[in-house]
């Protein structure tokens, strides 16, 4: 072997230990992906973890030409996914469990989840049921309970409420006593299904992230009072749309966001009572929403550019979320371009 190929070997061979760790590092740097779509006051949410692994949560309403499902595939698409890998029902009201079918229409989906059958007295709610269960035929299928997890690689998953019961240990790093409970008013009991939504927590590294559905108050409460078993959060989906039939203070100050994000419609969800708790949460850095809320008033909704939909009209404007692992994360609304970076303090 001449003298020039051993050197050429020497040289490749140092290049590539250079090469391999930046590689390395650029795969555990990659970033939690979260899409809060609009679907017009409804949920879908598509978490999309490191690894690549996929999990919506809810699939917004039937027909309307299948726009829901729609624009949760283009969704799907700009995070590269050829299919969702599990799709979570937190329940079976129509703006949630609604475009199961049509989405099925248009991508290919692994595993779903949900709290098993419905619990309301409503024959709207069993028709929904009854047209979910059909359209999951043939497709894994997990019934979620409070203190079990999800696979996803890189992740933790923390399912928190479902069929009405709770977690009775708190989530670790959680537990503390909560100040805010004495002063909270009783709740209403609500036989509904929102009182029997799936909510979960979802972690990746020092991130924390909080979807608890339609959750309502009384439940809310039991989460949190007398202690808090989910802890603090960096990214808070706010409950039922922005219900004021949810976001106790007890709750929303409790679990201390960073961030908080409405996915509410025009004249959907976005109360003001429930925005002002939000608004004026202790170490809140920011809120942004899906639509401006057309039923309420400008002291009552944010700053233009943190809004995706201003029209009345359904523009399907979304609201991006990445996040590292370092618990730092950016907000982006796709109607404008608008970035907001949070560095964890």
């Amino acid at each position: 072997m001449n003298l020039r190929r051993v050197f050429k070997i020497v040289v490749g061979f140092v290049a590539c230990l250079v090469l391999v760790p930046a590689i390395v590092a650029g795969r555990a740097s990659k970033a939690l992906q979260i899409y809060f779509i609009d679907v017009e006051g409804g949920q879908a949410t598509l978490v999309v973890s490191p690894s690549g692994q996929s999990l919506l949560i809810d699939t917004g309403w039937l027909s309307f030409d299948g726009r829901d499902a729609i624009r949760i595939v283009t969704a799907a698409r700009a995070a590269r996914l050829k299919r969702i890998d599990y799709v979570l029902i937190t329940h079976y009201h129509d703006d949630h469990v609604g475009g199961v079918s049509q989405l099925l229409e248009r991508i290919k989906v692994g595993t779903f989840v949900d709290h098993g059958p419905n619990l309301e007295d409503s024959d709207v709610t069993r028709r929904n049921y009854a047209a979910y269960q059909k359209a999951i035929t043939g497709h894994p299928h997990i019934v979620a309970s409070p203190g079990i997890g999800l696979p996803l690689k890189g992740l933790e998953v923390h399912i928190l409420s479902g069929a009405g019961n709770l977690i009775q240990s708190p989530v670790p790093g959680a537990g503390t006593a909560n100040s805010y409970c004495d002063s909270e008013p009783a709740p209403a009991e609500d036989p509904s299904e929102n009182a029997r939504s799936l909510g979960l927590l979802i972690q990746y590294g020092n991130f924390r992230f909080l979807d608890l559905g339609d959750l309502t108050k009384k439940k809310e409460l039991e989460l949190v009072c007398p202690n808090n078993l989910i802890g603090a959060t960096d990214l808070f989906l706010v409950t039922h749309h922005g219900s004021d039939l949810s976001n106790s203070k007890a709750l929303v100050w409790a679990v201390h966001p960073r961030v908080a994000i409405f996915d509410n419609g025009a004249h959907k969800g976005g109360s003001s009572a429930a925005w002002q708790i939000v608004h004026n949460s202790p170490g809140i850095e920011d809120v942004w929403q899906l639509h401006y809320a057309m039923d309420s008033d400008n002291d009552h909704n944010v700053a233009a550019d943190r809004i995706a939909n201003l029209a009345e009209k359904p523009d399907g404007q979304d609201i991006k979320v990445e996040a590292a692992s370092d618990g730092t994360f950016s907000v982006t609304n796709s109607r404008n371009g608008f970035q907001q970076k949070y560095v964890k303090k």
